[in-house]
């Protein structure tokens, strides 16, 4: 177990719709600012800038000119950065503050993704050079139709089933339904599930996340500021990056770089991940889980030791689990599927409200330690956040 080096002190939204109206830098100065607000902080306190995106947005360097910012000692644009980064930033962030080279550092994410530049569309033209000339004539051009071959592995070897999937859904939708920044509120059924267009076998609508314009922001601050910020600080206990994969970008080069199609990153990082921290899977109070499409839930509940391999299905369609109220309540916003797709950093900024006790008719009683994941198939991220 290591020290706690560094704390989330603040946390900043723009609101999250289809269409916002504001370029992506725009976004990003008032979710930035928003945090930094939170914080009881100003712009003349931060030292760092990280960022993640997949050239969709605006560079750190135009964030630290919006904010006048002079000089910061660290500013990091990871531009090949999917939703496997969203975890890994915040971990960034503290390696940053733990080798002296910032102090306080706001990880942000910003995009215009439903009226601006959509991920996975076509307009630029399709890819056919490295391991694209292999995908793409097999039809995967998308990660609708990786993921999905990821889904239907796992239904082959462990017998999941559509009706798994639905229940994820319907089950964030029901957390969704109690909070205000969520794109969509309104409850939905199995029957409903089932009803939806068929979008890539297995998965129908619901199973795949939203389209979403907006950004969020944390401040990340070393523990001796973050005592005396205007919210108590949630500590960075771990943060793991890693994988099967050869980098950043490798989810793209899944199909060809995993042996088992039914397991993913997390059986890689978990170890790691808990060790950091000095926990356990069976400590957790919450967590929130990369659900760029319902599958992924299922692969990392198995991935991160929360239940055993084939055992998820079954898992989220029990009466007390998943949900608010249950042993390890799980995406407690709605998740990407219906807050939003701000590409996962809204899992960690949830993560911090609930563990400040600030999320209203959505919270997790006595809240201490959580898990928040980043990333569907062979490399992805992962945090362990807790009162300090």
């Amino acid at each position: 177990m290591r020290s706690v080096a560094s704390g989330v002190v603040g946390v900043g939204y723009t609101d999250i719709s289809p269409n916002s109206g504001r370029s992506t830098l725009q976004l990003a100065t008032e979710a930035a600012q928003a945090a930094l607000a939170d914080a009881g902080m100003t712009a003349a306190d931060v030292d760092g800038l990280v960022t993640y995106h997949l050239d969709d947005s605006d560079p750190a360097l135009g964030l630290a000119q919006s904010l006048g910012l002079d000089d910061p000692g660290v500013m990091v644009d990871w531009s090949d950065g999917g939703g496997n980064l969203a975890c890994g930033v915040v971990g960034l962030a503290d390696a940053a503050i733990r080798a002296g080279m910032a102090h306080t550092v706001i990880v942000y994410r910003s995009l215009n993704g439903r009226s601006g530049r959509r991920l996975g569309g076509m307009g630029q033209g399709v890819d056919t050079t490295g391991v694209r000339q292999f995908m793409t004539p097999a039809g995967w051009t998308t990660y609708p139709e990786m993921i999905a071959m990821w889904a239907r592995r796992h239904m082959e070897v462990y017998g999941t089933t559509p009706e798994h999937l639905g229940t994820i859904a319907v089950k964030s939708r029901a957390h969704a339904k109690d909070n205000p920044r969520a794109q969509k509120r309104e409850p939905i059924t199995l029957d409903d599930y089932f009803a939806s267009p068929l979008i890539c076998d297995p998965f129908r609508l619901y199973d795949i996340c939203l389209e979403s314009d907006g950004a969020c922001a944390v401040v990340v601050t070393a523990m001796d500021r973050a005592r005396d910020t205007a919210k108590p600080p949630v500590g960075v206990l771990a943060a793991a990056h890693g994988g099967t994969g050869s980098g950043p970008g490798a989810d793209l080069a899944d199909v060809l770089g995993m042996g088992d199609l039914a397991r993913n990153f997390g059986y890689a990082v978990r170890d790691r991940l808990y060790g950091m921290a000095g926990v356990t899977a069976a400590d957790l109070d919450f967590a929130e889980i990369y659900d760029c499409f319902t599958a992924s839930v299922i692969l990392q509940l198995e991935g991160f030791g929360i239940v055993g391999p084939g055992e998820a299905g079954p898992y989220v369609a029990g009466d007390d689990t998943f949900s608010l109220g249950s042993k390890l309540p799980i995406n407690t916003h709605g998740g990407l599927l219906s807050e939003g797709y701000l590409h996962g950093l809204n899992h960690v900024t949830e993560a911090v409200l609930q563990l400040r006790g600030e999320c209203g008719p959505r919270q997790v009683p006595d809240a201490e330690l959580a898990l928040v994941t980043a990333g569907a198939m062979a490399t992805g991220s992962a945090l362990v956040l807790g009162r300090v």
